[in-house]
Formats: structure tokens, sequence, C-alpha cells
């Protein structure tokens, strides 16, 4: 599943996959406990493909940061835990990107990435990473 599907919605712990779009909104289902809400177009929605993280010289995508934790990592949880202190978020955000902007990602900003990350790990929705390599991989090799 490509992150084009999965959602946080403000207010609400969790990420959300999109489930079907209704007339006032959509239906989506929980990631945490599976139970399914409706969701009206007055919610604060952000689909987590159209979500970057501030460098000092660029928007870095999520789903980068995703793939570079996923390689940091080995495919694992992250090593830090959402409720560790602020300076070892930060140490650990600073190991998967480096150049990333201390005045604009706050550290509740690396709790999301990590609590996140966390979760589309846990239900094995990282693949989309794989997939997408594996289709770069093979687009270069035709040009070459």
């Amino acid at each position: 599943m490509s992150l084009d599907k999965v959602l946080s919605i403000g207010g609400r712990p969790g990420l959300y996959k999109l489930i079907t779009q209704t007339r006032g909104g959509f239906v989506a289902e929980s990631l945490i406990d599976n139970k399914r809400v409706s969701v009206s177009v007055q919610n604060n929605v952000s689909i987590l493909s159209e979500i970057a993280i501030y460098t000092l010289t660029e928007e870095i995508p999520l789903k980068q940061v995703f793939e570079t934790i996923k390689k940091k990592e080995n495919g694992q949880p992250c090593s830090v835990k959402p409720k560790d202190s602020k300076d070892k978020l930060e140490e650990y955000f600073f190991d998967v990107l480096p150049d990333y902007d201390e005045d604009r990602v706050y550290a509740s900003d690396i709790k999301k990435v990590v609590q996140w990350y966390n979760l589309l790990q846990k239900h094995n929705m990282l693949d989309f990473l794989d997939s997408e390599e594996e289709k770069e991989s093979v687009t270069s090799d035709e040009e070459e």
C-alpha cells in the first residue's frame, strides 16, 4: 500500500487507512485498533505522501525519511522510543537526516515520524519502499 492511502487525522492518535469516499468525506480505518471512523471534510486530514521534512536546503518527502530509517534499522522498529527525551530524539534524527532544519522541525514532529514509522512497520506497510526501489532499478537498467 502506498502512502497515498495512509492518513493522519487531526485530534486523533495514530494513522488511518483510507477505505472509501462518501458524499461528505470518507471512511477510514485505524491502524491502531482497526476501528472504522467517518471523517468529514471539516476535519484536518494529512495524506502521508504529501508530508515533507524541512532541511537546510530543501524539503525531503516523508517517504524518503522512512526509507532512510528502514535502512538504518534494517527493517526493524526504531531504536528510539517516542517517549524518549527531546535530546535523544534529536540525536537520532540527526543520524537519519543530518541536515534537517532544527528551527522548523520540532521534537514533537520527530516523535510523530518515529510513531508513524513504527506503526507502518508493525503492519508491514513499508513494502511500498521496496517495490518503488525495484521499479527504479529496473528503469535504470533499461536506460543503460
